[in-house]
């Protein structure tokens, strides 16, 4: 079975048959998917239906629970204390999860997919963006953090590389996912110099240099200024 929370809710099983869920139950799949260890049934009530009673809040895990089996009992594990995500669902934001800490880690051993455009996908999507429980909205702004840290390490070994059409894709991921974030931005300056491509480098400082001014009134910070003065002799670090 598969569960797919980046991007958009999704459950399917073995043999790819996507399957419909009650709300409670795929917010009962996707709290335990985010916390990826055994939970208490207290722990999880409260957290699920944190607005209404402890009597309520068990009823309701109590039928989630139940509307869940009923559709696949291998789904979750479930003891009179405990319950955790069953061992037969992959979980698509584990394995993103899991490519963002190796692009992060310089000693980690990197393979051929690691470095692929379907990694600058992985890392392209944010985790659950119409949910707004709490604990949805937390682990959607570390996944956010950690998924434009990893687009900007993969920026940066496709350069190594040489492969700046990929390295451009990634770094473009970055800036779309936070136009107003400085180190994506440079990430891109960097490949289209490292291409060659001055002018296009020069553009997009600009551009960031509006964006930041318009929303923020803001000027980009010396270290980009100083990345692209030796492009043009109009930008001079100051």
């Amino acid at each position: 079975m598969s569960l797919c929370l980046l991007g958009t809710f999704r459950f399917s099983t073995a043999n790819d048959a996507f399957v419909s869920l009650p709300g409670a139950s795929q917010r009962l799949l996707a709290f335990l998917a985010l916390r990826n260890r055994t939970m208490t049934r207290t722990a999880t009530a409260g957290a699920l239906w944190p607005n209404v009673t402890d009597a309520h809040a068990y009823a309701s895990l109590r039928s989630a629970i139940s509307r869940l089996a009923k559709i696949t009992r291998d789904a979750i594990r479930v003891t009179v204390h405990e319950l955790c995500l069953g061992d037969e669902v992959s979980v698509d934001m584990h394995a993103s999860q899991g490519l963002a800490h190796r692009l992060l880690d310089r000693a980690a051993v990197k393979g051929p997919a690691d470095l692929s455009e379907a990694a600058v996908s992985a890392l392209s999507v944010d985790l659950l963006p119409d949910w707004y429980d709490d604990w949805v909205v937390i682990e959607a702004e570390a996944w956010h953090q950690l998924r434009l840290h990893a687009l900007e390490a993969l920026t940066e070994l496709l350069v190594a590389q040489r492969r700046f059409g990929d390295a451009t894709s990634s770094a473009l991921a970055a800036v779309q996912a936070d136009p107003l974030r400085e180190s994506s931005h440079a990430a891109l300056i960097r490949v289209h110099l490292a291409e060659g491509n001055q002018s296009e480098a020069l553009s997009v400082f600009r551009r960031y240099q509006m964006v930041l001014h318009a929303e923020l009134g803001l000027e980009p910070t010396r270290g980009l200024r100083d990345l692209i003065a030796a492009t043009h002799a109009t930008v001079t670090p100051g």
